[in-house]
């Protein structure tokens, strides 16, 4: 048995780890996965040669580097049921925080808001891709992946769109108060989720990178909170709209990264 490691240093959170285990999961040669998201760090063992796990890899875009292989034994695999209803319990925080910004998004007038509901939304689609595929064929999930990052991408563009429109149009301030509560909220929503991740006596990454897990989404809700005074401070849209601008980048990069796994 080989064991390769791999050093990815754009995996910040779990959901760069579900992509890489549908990823490689065509792969044969592929026995276990051992993932370490605050090093950045994968360990494949696997047997035949390293290449193809590598190259797989390398299309998700995620800067992935091969550091080294050798022998070693596998891994006793555990039970992994309890991490999958830790993973129920987040995938449904995500996309009702995704249901709950988006609606108050449009009605606040807030691009913030509803960039940060596609932000909840593009987890939510990694974990469901992860969760609802079990027993799927390959070429099932490769065509469901294909389906979910193509809306997703569409949803970006359409928000960039609008975010030009808002920004060339006279149109009026979003209501600030909404962006700040909702934005409080959701920040909540994800301090519930890390709380849910540390319960999982587990070495696995969903335990392991528990502290950056909600990393990227915390920053979101801090910026969407920031735009929220700025507008009422500045009395002007713009800060809402560079933050909408912002996210809906975050946006568009996952679903090129869920297009990666229809490859």
């Amino acid at each position: 048995m080989n064991k390769t490691t791999f050093i990815i240093k754009d995996m910040d959170c779990p959901s760069e780890e579900q992509m890489i285990r549908m990823k490689l999961e065509s792969l044969n040669q592929v026995k276990h996965l051992e993932f370490d998201i605050p090093a950045r760090r994968l360990e494949a063992f696997h047997l035949e040669e390293v290449q193809p796990i590598h190259d797989a890899i390398s299309q998700l875009n995620l800067n992935d580097q091969l550091e080294g292989t050798s022998k070693a034994e596998l891994p006793i695999r555990t039970d992994d049921s309890h991490q999958r209803k830790i993973l129920w319990w987040v995938l449904v925080i995500n996309f009702g925080f995704f249901v709950i910004e988006m609606l108050t998004g449009w009605i606040s007038r807030s691009m913030g808001l509803v960039a940060d509901s596609l932000d909840m939304l593009a987890d939510s689609i990694v974990y469901a891709l992860s969760l609802f595929a079990v027993g799927a064929s390959i070429s099932h999930k490769k065509k469901v992946a294909k389906i979910s990052g193509y809306f997703q991408m569409g949803l970006a563009l359409i928000g960039f769109s609008e975010v030009f429109r808002r920004f060339l149009s006279k149109s009026e301030a979003p209501i600030f108060q909404w962006m700040i509560i909702i934005s409080v909220l959701a920040l909540m929503g994800n301090l519930v989720s890390l709380w849910l991740i540390n319960k999982a006596k587990s070495k696995e990454a969903h335990m392991q990178a528990s502290a950056i897990f909600t990393s990227n989404d915390i920053i979101v809700n801090g910026g969407v909170i920031l735009a929220g005074v700025l507008v009422y401070w500045l009395e002007s849209k713009l800060p809402d709209l560079i933050v909408g601008g912002i996210v809906f980048g975050f946006v568009m990069r996952g679903a090129l990264r869920i297009l990666s796994l229809s490859r």
